[in-house]
């Protein structure tokens, strides 16, 4: 301390930690890492004030002061370090936040190490989880270098934990965010993680976030991925704490430890889109016309329903729900004629069992059937299709389940079926991880001999490759007996395809002797324990001499002791048996007490009988001089050596021969049964969907017969309409004629006058027509000065029949008839007609000025045969005018 400044040194630790001093605080950081240094173990005192009250380590790791905050990390790095669980788990919700805002952003180099080393040692302790969802809020910060520093510490996280230990679904969620950013260097460190995620997930991650990039991004990172492709898988460079005591308590023989780094080396490789998605339900999403659409006759509806569907489905995992219904419209589909609708259909079902994974086991035997008959396809495009969803029908379940239907159309009438059926076979046999069991390798062998004499090269070929992969699973010792009877040729082609296959079983079948290996060594260790006593040592060669007894006495003296494993301890019960039935045979008895008494520690020597069996004679010979009583006393004792043979088999099955009999009887009723189900619900579908063809082409007929209904009715229609207008047409032609015999009266009429003119006297004129039809009569009447005058039925017709002359020349009329002595005295002079002066010498008046003309009998005729022409013109012109306006054409 300075000259002039109180000493702190007494205060409480917890009181000077938040000192509004801040060397005070610095002193008081320091202090504590010393104590926790300094701590024997994990509940020493030191530690109880920081767990009683956590929240005081928030104050220390944001301190305002950047040398105290360095204090106060480094401190808080050693109370973890040097503490246990509880210190991690009561302290990270106060701590994680402040060290991602403060200390990560930290200009001190320091400062950043130990905040990086503190969240290291948070996951560490404990579990990563907590702290990743701690971090994650910062991706969502107002200040660039905050998302920057908490993206960079994920990458350390990732770096050194890996992605086993530390879940990377919920970062690979907020990846895109990072990568929408403004800030170049938040996308840096984004890129950086996203490396690192591809170091340990390779392609498994794109689904996850790859569709939000930009396609300049997309190529950014792929060009960052082939710079590490060439690497070799990563390994976790940093170990929890429960797995440091894990390895501290285990041996570690160097065998072991290779084992277990080429397990951690594989780990990777395991992990797939489907474990870090989320499962997404797409049954809700199926359009409701799906089904409908499915069954429609047009192969472009059913086309586009399909694709619909795998846009659906093409997620990286679905959700468990009711696929039974689509996969059967889906297996009905394999039968379409349409080439296309099968390829869309198979596509569908490799994306539905890619993303159900085991849930899709149900669904197996409703579409794989279906499917390996439309192998028959010669298309390429088609059989790959097929073969992609067989293969992902068969990752979804397991060879047990497939290999029955599978070896089924290995014997198919159709090559093509045999060499798509042969095809994915052998794809099943490389890719399955549980080896297939010794009945199923018969199966198959048998199956695969059948091909190689088939007359196809194809064929033969593949059926050497199938059992050059069996082989390859079960070794080539177990498979010579399977090969007996086969040539030299094709047993070298099989080699060769022994010898180039790829297997991923080929080592299940290793590891199985070992518990075989483990049983004898349990047994001398019960014995031992079971028979301390020093003589059983003595009597163990004459142990052997039970062993060749018949069996028929063992089964005999079983029930005694028991079928159990227990049995290798009552061997001892059972020596103490015999001496009881030894009390009959009393002169054979006492000589053998020791051999029977023995008879219980020979387990542990059954690999040292055949040095051993010359003693048995000699046990032998005692045995027959005897007689039976002293034959069932030696049985005894040897019913403890056939217990511990027997005990071993029942671990590896549990069933006797009877009920491994019955099993396989219910299993095969069990699957015969299956397939009857699955054939009605075939034939069901089969029938629906001709009730459903059916019932469109009845909609079809009822929609083609309303047309003709309502083509009839239209047509009616216009009958009707054309016989009113036929009606109204003869009416008019009925009218034109009348007037027509009318104007041909009038006409006869009018030669009749004008050839009776020239012969009468001179007095008396024949009435005549002026141009309106208006007749005027010029005969002289004793004592009459009127004219008289009469009009043609044709204004009276006309105005009948709505026709009035609109033009009527009312000039036309004769000055006489409006300015005689006798009219009515309408006319007038102001008119501008002038009047006509009436020869009274001739007659009263004459009712034209032509009638008083000397030559107008001969004249009179010409004109009136002009006026009857223009007359009949002017009637022609007006009927095509009247026909024009009711629409009718002249013919």
């Amino acid at each position: 301390m300075a000259e002039g400044e109180p000493d702190y040194s007494s205060m409480p630790l917890t009181d000077r930690w938040v000192h509004k001093v801040w060397k005070v605080r610095k002193q008081a950081y320091e202090e504590a890492a010393k104590q926790f240094e300094l701590t024997p173990d994990e509940h020493d005192p030191a530690f109880r004030p920081f767990n009683q009250e956590p929240s005081i380590w928030k104050g220390a790791v944001a301190d305002s002061n950047v040398a105290a905050q360095s204090d106060g990390i480094a401190a808080f790095c050693a109370f973890l370090k040097f503490g246990g669980k509880e210190n991690c788990v009561r302290s990270r919700g106060h701590v994680v936040t402040p060290i991602v805002e403060k200390g990560l952003v930290s200009t001190r180099p320091a400062t950043k190490a130990s905040s990086i080393e503190a969240l290291l040692l948070l996951v560490e302790i404990d579990v990563s989880g907590p702290i990743i969802e701690d971090i994650l809020p910062a991706i969502s910060a107002k200040q660039p270098k905050v998302i920057a520093a908490a993206l960079s510490a994920l990458t350390t996280i990732f770096h050194s934990y890996g992605c086993k230990i530390a879940d990377p679904k919920p970062v690979l969620k907020i990846l895109p965010k990072a990568f929408g950013h403004a800030d170049k260097n938040v996308r840096a460190e984004a890129t950086n993680l996203a490396v690192e995620f591809y170091r340990w997930l390779r392609d498994a991650m794109k689904p996850m976030f790859w569709g939000d990039l930009k396609s300049t991004q997309q190529s950014d990172l792929e060009a960052q991925f082939e710079k590490i492709k060439a690497e070799p898988a990563p390994k976790q460079e940093r170990l929890l704490r429960s797995q440091k005591a894990a390895m501290a308590r285990a041996p570690q023989p160097g065998a072991d430890e290779e084992v277990d780094d080429d397990d951690g080396a594989d780990e990777p490789a395991e992990v797939d889109a489907f474990d870090l998605a989320e499962p997404q339900d797409v049954i809700s999403k199926v359009p409701a016309n799906f089904h409908d659409n499915l069954a429609s006759s047009k192969w472009k509806d059913r086309k586009e329903a399909l694709e619909a569907l795998y846009v659906l489905l093409n997620v990286p995992r679905i959700k468990d729900g009711d696929f039974g219904e689509i996969n059967r419209g889906l297996a009905k589909c394999m039968k379409d004629a349409n080439i296309a609708v099968v390829t869309q259909a198979a596509q569908c079902i490799e994306v539905l069992a890619k993303g159900l994974r085991k849930n899709y086991i149900r669904y197996r035997s409703i579409v794989m059937t279906p499917i390996m008959e439309r192998l028959k396809e010669k298309k390429q495009t088609v059989s790959d299709a097929l073969g992609a969803a067989l293969d992902q029908v068969f990752l979804a379940t397991n060879l047990s389940e497939c290999l029955e239907e599978t070896l089924s159309f290995l014997t198919h009438k159709n090559p093509q079926v045999k060499e798509g059926t042969m095809k994915f076979l052998v794809r099943c046999l490389r890719t399955t991880r549980e080896p297939p069991s010794k009945q199923e390798v018969a199966s198959v062998v048998e199956a695969a001999k059948k091909l190689l004499s088939e007359s196809s090269e194809v064929l033969r070929s593949g059926g050497a490759e199938v059992l050059g992969t069996v082989m390859k699973i079960i070794g080539e010792r177990a498979m010579n007996p399977h090969l007996e009877g086969l040539d030299d040729i094709r047993k070298n082609k099989i080699k060769e395809y022994f010898e180039k296959a790829e297997v991923k079983a080929k080592d299940k079948p290793k590891p199985a002797p070992a518990p075989a290996a483990r049983g004898p060594p349990g047994g001398p260790k019960k014995i031992v324990g079971g028979g301390k006593k020093g003589p059983a040592k003595k009597a163990a060669p004459p142990q052997p001499t039970p062993e060749p007894a018949p069996s028929a006495p063992q089964q005999a003296s079983r029930p005694g002791p028991g079928s159990k494993l227990g049995m290798l301890k009552p061997s001892g019960l059972s020596g103490l048996k015999a001496p009881q039935r030894r009390i009959g045979t009393t002169g054979v008895a006492s000589p053998r007490r020791a051999p029977a008494a023995a008879a219980a520690p020979p387990p542990p020597v059954e690999d040292e009988e055949p040095p051993l069996s010359s003693p048995p004679p000699k046990p032998r010979i005692g045995l027959g001089r005897g007689g039976l009583a002293s034959r069932s006393l030696a049985k005894p004792t040897s019913t403890p050596v056939a217990a511990p043979s027997a005990p071993s088999p029942p671990p590896e099955s549990g069933l006797t021969a009877i009920e491994r009999a019955e099993l396989d009887e219910l299993r095969a009723a069990n699957e015969r049964l299956t397939k009857q189900m699955d054939e009605m619900r075939h034939e069901r579908s089969k029938l629906m969907s001709e009730v459903q063809e059916l019932k469109n082409q009845n909609a079809g007929l009822i929609e083609d017969h309303t047309r003709d209904v309502l083509s009839i009715k239209a047509k009616e229609t216009q009958l009707v309409r054309a016989r009113s207008d036929a009606e109204a047409t003869e009416q008019v032609n009925e009218r034109l004629r009348r007037e027509l015999e009318r104007l041909k009266r009038a006409l006869s009429r009018a030669e009749g006058l004008g050839v009776s003119g020239g012969v009468g006297s001179s007095g008396m004129t024949s009435p005549t027509p002026d141009d309106m039809g208006i007749y005027r009569d010029g005969a002289n009447y004793s004592g009459s000065k009127n004219n008289r005058m009469s009009f043609a039925s044709t204004f009276s017709e006309e105005k009948e029949n709505g026709d009035l002359p609109h033009n009527y020349p009312r000039s036309k009329l004769s000055p006489e008839l409006r300015y005689n002595d006798g009219s009515s005295g309408r006319g007038s002079p102001a008119r501008g007609f002038r009047s006509i002066p009436v020869e009274e010498g001739v007659g009263h008046g004459t009712g034209s000025v032509t009638s008083s003309a000397p030559s107008g009998t001969s004249s009179n005729g010409v004109e009136s045969w002009k006026r009857a022409a223009e007359v009949t013109s002017q009637l022609k012109a007006r009927i095509e005018q009247m026909k024009a306006k009711q629409g009718f054409n002249r013919p």
